[in-house]
């Protein structure tokens, strides 16, 4: 028989797997990891979107009240902060003519070679004796020697009675309120072991008088030199 075209109708077709399907043209193989790269990267956008709006609200940080203002008192004035302060290489402590009249007195500090502390003390001018001349004051450590009192110097006669009960007081006179022990700045007394100074004893139980201090003189500038 004369040979004829084979019959596309017979032609055997590819067997077929259940559940797999055909195989895409191989001009598009290519394209599918693009798309699901691109998937996924939209996906993780609005996932992160999503938890952004959905984020909890910050709670609104407390405002701290205002500090309350402390006001702190200023320190009191050093009373003593004004007084001249006698020491080894500065002594003077008044100049003559602050000290003309009789029964001046000015207050100052004296420097103690021996504890460094600086101790009050007062010049006094005496009624008797130059102006110009040592002999013509007094110096004394305001402290007591015994106890925690300190000497004052009384112009007020009638203080004196009052406060003192002391009636033969003529002229000032220095007192312990403490003891009630009147010294006459005019009067000298002695001492165990022949030491004369000023300030006799007229009434009370104090031992001493108060602590002296020299007095010097120089340029008409009166000096505080040593304490007994």
């Amino acid at each position: 028989m004369p040979n004829q075209p084979p019959d596309d109708r017979f032609k055997a077709d590819m067997p077929q797997i259940p559940g797999v399907a055909g195989q895409a043209p191989e001009e598009h193989l290519g394209f599918k990891p693009l798309r699901l790269v691109g998937f996924l990267a939209a996906l993780i956008l609005c996932l992160l979107a999503v938890r952004w709006i959905l984020r909890p609200k910050a709670a609104d940080m407390p405002v701290a009240a205002p500090t309350a203002q402390i006001n702190v008192p200023a320190p009191a004035p050093d009373p003593n902060a004004s007084l001249p302060n006698a020491t080894e290489a500065q002594p003077g402590v008044a100049e003559v003519r602050e000290m003309a009249k009789p029964w001046s007195s000015k207050e100052f500090l004296f420097r103690n070679r021996l504890t460094g502390e600086n101790v009050p003390a007062l010049l006094l001018r005496l009624s008797s004796g130059s102006a110009a001349q040592p002999s013509g004051y007094w110096a004394f450590a305001l402290d007591t020697p015994f106890g925690n009192c300190r000497f004052e110097f009384v112009r007020d006669l009638s203080k004196l009675r009052n406060d003192y009960g002391y009636t033969g007081a003529k002229h000032p006179m220095v007192g312990n309120p403490c003891t009630r022990t009147v010294f006459d700045p005019l009067k000298m007394t002695s001492l165990p072991g022949s030491v004369w100074v000023r300030g006799s004893i007229e009434q009370g139980a104090d031992l001493r008088p108060p602590l002296g201090i020299e007095v010097e003189i120089q340029d008409r500038r009166i000096q505080a030199v040593r304490m007994e």
